[in-house]
C-alpha cells in the first residue's frame, strides 16, 4: 500500500477542519434566527420532518462520498462538497482538468490538478453570481418573452456538449447508461431535476456494472 505522503496529510487535515466550520456555520444560521426573534421550533414537528427527510439525504450522502470520491480525489471533494453544484459543475471541471493534464486521479499531480480546477470553477461560479447581482437592473430584458427561448436551451446546450465529448471517446459504455435513464425519466413522469443527487450515483454504479460485463466477455 502506498504511503500517504505529507500533501495528503495536510490535505485531509485542513479539509476536515474547513468542512466541519462549514457545516458549524451553516447549523448556527437557525440558531441565530431563533435567538434574533426570541423564538423557538415546534420540536414535535422538527422530530417527524426529520425522520422523514433525514434518512434519504443520509443515503444520498453516502453514495454520493462513495462515487464522487476516487473520481475527485481527496482535495476536490473537500471543496466540491463544501461548494456544492458537484454533478453539474465541479465533475465535469475536475474530469476535464485531469483529461487535459494527462494525469490520473490516483496520483498527487492528478489530485493537485483536480483541487485547483475545481477551485478556479468555485472563483469563477462566485464572480458570475456577483455579476448576476450588478445586471439586476437588466433583468426586464433578459425576462423578455423573445429571449426565453434561448435562455431554457442553456442547459440541454452545455449538457449536450458535454455528452458528446464524453460518449464519442467510448459509445460502448455510454449505451447502457443513456438507455436507462431514458427509459426511467419516460416510465416515472416523478422523476426531475430534483433528483439528480440520487440519479447521478445509480447511474455510476449501473455503467461500472455493465462495463464489467462488457470488459469480462471481451467487448471493451
Amino acid at each position: 500500500m502506498r504511503q500517504e505522503s505529507a500533501y495528503l496529510r495536510s490535505v485531509h487535515r485542513e479539509g476536515r477542519i474547513w468542512n466541519i466550520s462549514v457545516a458549524v456555520i451553516l447549523l448556527l444560521v437557525p440558531v441565530a434566527v431563533a435567538l434574533i426573534y426570541r423564538t423557538m421550533p415546534d420540536w414535535h414537528g422538527f422530530a417527524l420532518g426529520l425522520l422523514a427527510t433525514a434518512p434519504m439525504y443520509w443515503a444520498v450522502g453516502a453514495i454520493e462520498t462513495v462515487t464522487y470520491v476516487p473520481m475527485l480525489g481527496a482535495g476536490g471533494s473537500y471543496l466540491s462538497f463544501v461548494t456544492g453544484n458537484i454533478s453539474n459543475l465541479k465533475l465535469p471541471v475536475a474530469l476535464n482538468a485531469l483529461e487535459q493534464a494527462g494525469v490520473s486521479i490516483n496520483s498527487e499531480e492528478g489530485e493537485i490538478v483536480s483541487t485547483i480546477a475545481i477551485a478556479v470553477s468555485s472563483i469563477v461560479t462566485t464572480l458570475i453570481i456577483l455579476g448576476v447581482v450588478l445586471i439586476t437592473p437588466l433583468t426586464p430584458l433578459l425576462n423578455a418573452p423573445a429571449l426565453a427561448p434561448a435562455f431554457a436551451q442553456i442547459l440541454p446546450a452545455l449538457f449536450g456538449a458535454l455528452g458528446v465529448v464524453f460518449i464519442s471517446k467510448n459509445w460502448k459504455i455510454a449505451v447502457a447508461p443513456v438507455l436507462l435513464m431514458l427509459v426511467l425519466f419516460i416510465a416515472i413522469p416523478a422523476l426531475n431535476a430534483g433528483t439528480v443527487g440520487i440519479m447521478v450515483p445509480v447511474g455510476v454504479l449501473f455503467t461500472l456494472g455493465v462495463s464489467r460485463i462488457l470488459y469480462k466477455r471481451g467487448i471493451l
